[in-house]
């Protein structure tokens, strides 16, 4: 989809569009924080 048709459809789902992405990257953002975290862990 281009941009302008993305905008078009979360501008017509209101707020709750705006927050997916953000909290799908954040759940991304963590999930590979602690992934990291746990094999560093092992490492020691």
């Amino acid at each position: 989809m281009m941009n302008a048709d993305c905008f078009a459809v979360m501008a017509s789902m209101g707020w709750l569009a705006w927050l997916m992405p953000f909290m799908l990257l954040l759940l991304v953002g963590l999930s590979i924080a602690s992934l990291i975290k746990y094999l560093f862990s092992r490492a020691n």
